[in-house]
């Protein structure tokens, strides 16, 4: 019989599922939904937020320890032994934060890519978003339709042009949202300006990036000679938002551009967006000059864009060509 140290131990109840199936079984890990996963075996198996749940059981858990021993019917000697290196496996076993810059490469999934986009250029121009815009983020490579579900997917690349980051948003009225998998958020949506220059705009996400460069446009203004950045989702910092940490989109951008001095906040107009903002200028405003500049109507900028443009919130891109 096979003893283990309470560090050993402690070490095999810290693999949660998540990690664990995408480093030593990711062919049996599906997407299900944003932030949510299942399991090739067992489709009412669920995973989300850490917790995992088999519906059809009644039984769940949040280590890859119990999944062993509930789903697997292992027994806890050989479930903390498939752990900890006593069958190979530790060796194996890299946590998320220690992963080098070539395994995040080689982990992460592009969506595939469709032959057209008239589906994606739909939407987007439904949504109030310039075509010219449109046309040049696609003939980049940063925008373009999935296949088969014709999801708009938004590239973020790393200074090599490697795609390290992909969003993923429905173009319909599903509100359908999720990263790719292996996605990285060190590098997000973004267009880097066309000349030098020393300030960077930050959004909540693409589609409010895209909203704001058409206003530029729209008052002919030069969209393009400023870097626009993406946080790939609303930054929410922790309980005490004056020592929450930068969302890592950020630091690595501005680590990359040392020049940037100026950091102009376009976040939302609601509770989330008004506390993100507090939390940036109270830990960055040492070292930058920090700008809060929200929409100035509605919740976001895609919002305020289609105020301007008098679309209504409820049509949809067949109804905004």
């Amino acid at each position: 019989m096979a003893y283990f140290t309470q560090d050993q131990i402690a070490k095999a109840k810290e693999i949660d599922l998540l990690s664990y199936l995408q480093h030593y079984n990711p062919e049996e890990l599906l997407y299900d939904s944003r932030n949510s996963y299942k399991t090739r075996s067992h489709d009412s198996l669920k995973i989300s937020n850490g917790m995992w749940y088999w519906f059809s059981r009644g039984i769940g858990g949040k280590t890859a320890l119990e999944y062993l021993i509930q789903v697997e019917q292992f027994t806890f000697t050989e479930a903390v032994s498939h752990l900890i290196n006593q069958k190979g496996l530790e060796k194996k076993y890299i946590p998320k934060q220690e992963l080098t810059e070539k395994e995040k490469i080689d982990r992460f999934v592009l969506p595939v890519k469709s032959n057209d986009n008239y589906k994606v250029i739909a939407y987007l121009h439904g949504r109030g978003i310039s075509k010219n815009i449109i046309d040049e983020c696609i003939n980049k490579g940063l925008i373009y339709q999935e296949y088969p579900r014709n999801n708009v997917v938004f590239l973020g690349l790393d200074d090599n042009n490697i795609p390290r980051y992909a969003g993923v948003r429905g173009t319909n009225s599903s509100r359908y949202m999720h990263d790719a998998y292996g996605s990285d958020k060190a590098y997000s949506f973004k267009l880097k300006a066309i000349k030098d220059t020393n300030i960077v705009h930050l959004f909540e996400g693409a589609i409010d990036l895209l909203s704001y460069a058409t206003l530029k446009e729209m008052n002919n203004e030069q969209w393009d000679e400023e870097h626009l950045l993406s946080l790939a989702g609303v930054y929410s910092p922790g309980k005490d938002i004056f020592n929450s940490k930068i969302p890592k989109t950020v630091t690595n951008f501005l680590k990359n551009n040392p020049n940037v001095d100026t950091i102009i906040l376009h976040f939302d107009n609601d509770e989330a967006g008004r506390i993100a903002t507090k939390a940036i200028q109270h830990s960055l405003s040492d070292s930058y000059k920090i700008i809060d500049d929200p929409p100035k109507s509605g919740k976001d900028f895609n919002k305020y864009l289609c105020n301007i443009l008098g679309i209504k919130e409820k049509n949809s891109y067949e109804n905004c060509k």
